[in-house]
């Protein structure tokens, strides 16, 4: 897929890989760059500097997401190209005393960002998509979702569930011309990643969100499902799946160092 001249929509766009994913399209030749986050100033800052439109937005909300696309679509035309971008890193305890949490609050708002989201896009795009030949979705996940994520059981299961959900959207609408990506990152230079504790996900560097920008690009104009920007997780996905005692071992004595790092 080449974005030159086509409508693009980025959840989560005011700030990090979003915004770096916005800048990317439109200097790629994008027709228009939608900005959807929580975060209006900083998503109309962004739309700003990128001849774009801004819309206030939490993912976590279906009717948001349908003002986006009916407001994009009224205003500039289809939608070729929606970017699932938005995610959150609440939940994550490095001592990790219970993997069930104490609560539900961070599995519920997890799900709701991390997995409902890219249904909610889905569900109100795939037949607007399907009835003018074709479109594509880009559902940034993390390699969490393919790997795991050490300290945090919410992150982890949630980004499993939004990898399972995008392969079932591929396979379901492949016929219909609709394809899909999914960006599967380590540690990427954002806000997010500074907020939560130093851990394994930034054990092969952390990325600057516009190498990321470019890698999706890349990945976008090959249409290829998978976007590793660390082809390292490549490895790891095929060590465990060769082994997958031998990899729960390794993580768990990742687990353990943590443990004995943020005891002290």
């Amino acid at each position: 897929m080449q974005v030159t001249g086509k409508v693009v929509v980025v959840t989560g766009g005011a700030n990090g890989i979003g915004k770096a994913l916005c800048e990317a399209f439109h200097n790629a030749g994008a027709a228009k760059v939608v900005v959807a986050d929580m975060d209006a100033a900083n998503a109309r800052a962004v739309a700003a500097m990128v001849d774009g439109a801004a819309f206030k937005c939490d993912v976590a909300q279906e009717k948001d997401i349908v003002h986006v696309i009916e407001e994009t679509e009224r205003q500039f035309g289809p939608i070729a190209l929606f970017c699932s971008n938005a995610g959150i890193g609440g939940g994550f305890d490095p001592m990790s005393e219970n993997a069930g949490g104490a609560s539900d609050e961070p599995w519920q708002r997890s799900w709701a960002i991390h997995v409902m989201a890219h249904v909610y896009a889905a569900r109100h795009l795939v037949p607007r998509m399907k009835a003018r030949g074709g479109g594509y979705f880009l559902n940034t996940i993390s390699a969490a979702g393919l790997l795991s994520q050490v300290g945090s059981p919410a992150y982890s299961t949630t980004k499993h569930a939004a990898v399972g959900f995008a392969e079932n959207l591929a396979i379901s609408h492949k016929a219909h011309n609709i394809k899909v990506s999914i960006l599967c990152p380590q540690g990427v230079d954002t806000n997010m990643l500074r907020s939560i504790p130093k851990g394994p996900q930034s054990g092969d560097g952390d990325l600057t969100p516009e190498q990321v920008a470019k890698d999706v690009l890349a990945g976008l104009e090959q249409e290829t499902f998978l976007i590793l920007p660390h082809p390292q997780v490549l490895g790891y996905m095929r060590k465990k799946t060769e082994n997958y005692d031998r990899w729960i071992g390794g993580m768990a004595k990742i687990q353990a160092k943590m443990r004995e790092e943020f005891g002290k």
